[in-house]
């Protein structure tokens, strides 16, 4: 289980994530949401061990994660969303240091990069430099490179970032398909829609404050909702989004 404990970050004083705690168990996909600036990006970072909290703790079966980052980071799976690639490497060569990275054995690691390769598409392009993939080609590469070890515990940040519908769609019920292997699943994006049909439950920040946190069922029951979107407009929107379109169209027209 991956337990975060009141964790808080604090830039200048001022707090980004203020005291969020939350668990994932083995089989559950918590769905991550927020507006820009509300602290999503800054907790992944946290959870990844790229950054350690001003306060609170991040703890994977019962330990804190930096008591042994190393160990923590074999079990760990992580698609940021920024590809950071090296533009010089091909796909496959990529995926063989991430390989080695991880200590798999070559010859095994070798034959699940070439499957992975295959099952997203990107066979015929691995001897390509990553600097010639497009963004949803670059996507690829980076959730093999997250799958690569098996890991047990799973980030996804915008993980549909430049993927086409099929590959979206793909990717939807590798979600699924993960969840029921039991692995543990927190996947923060934009996308409402594919969000309310993976997760079992959400986690909305409000200005780097926990919102709301439930089942999405209950949240939509709660709030008299039809769907997750009009639950984190209730939530987390600050603004009139109707106004503001319609103070836009004003503001075009002269």
């Amino acid at each position: 289980m991956l337990e975060v404990r009141e964790i808080t970050k604090e830039y200048n004083r001022r707090a980004v994530v203020d005291h969020v705690s939350f668990t994932i168990e083995r089989g559950e996909v918590l769905g991550y949401l927020g507006p820009n600036g509300s602290g999503k990006s800054t907790t992944v970072r946290m959870l990844t061990g790229l950054l350690g909290p001003t306060s609170g703790e991040v703890l994977y079966g019962g330990r804190p994660i930096r008591e042994d980052l190393i160990a923590y980071k074999r079990v760990l799976g992580y698609v940021p969303e920024e590809p950071f690639l090296y533009p010089y490497l091909s796909g496959r060569e990529y995926l063989q240091l991430a390989g080695r990275l991880r200590c798999l054995p070559e010859r095994a690691a070798g034959e699940k990069i070439d499957a992975l390769l295959q099952l997203f598409s990107m066979y015929e392009h691995r001897f390509s430099t990553i600097g010639s993939y497009s963004k949803g080609m670059k996507q690829k590469i980076l959730l093999a490179a997250a799958l690569l070890h098996n890991p047990e515990l799973i980030i996804f940040d915008e993980p549909l970032s430049g993927l086409d519908v099929t590959a979206a769609l793909v990717f939807r019920n590798l979600i699924r398909a993960l969840a029921r292997e039991g692995k543990m699943i927190l996947y923060s994006s934009h996308v409402l829609e594919v969000v309310e049909k993976v997760s079992r439950r959400v986690l909305i920040l409000r200005r780097g404050k926990v919102g709301a946190h439930d089942s999405v069922e209950h949240l939509r029951a709660l709030l008299s909702s039809p769907s997750l979107e009009d639950v984190f407009a209730q939530v987390a929107v600050q603004e009139d989004t109707e106004k503001l379109a319609g103070d836009m169209i004003s503001v075009m027209r002269g």
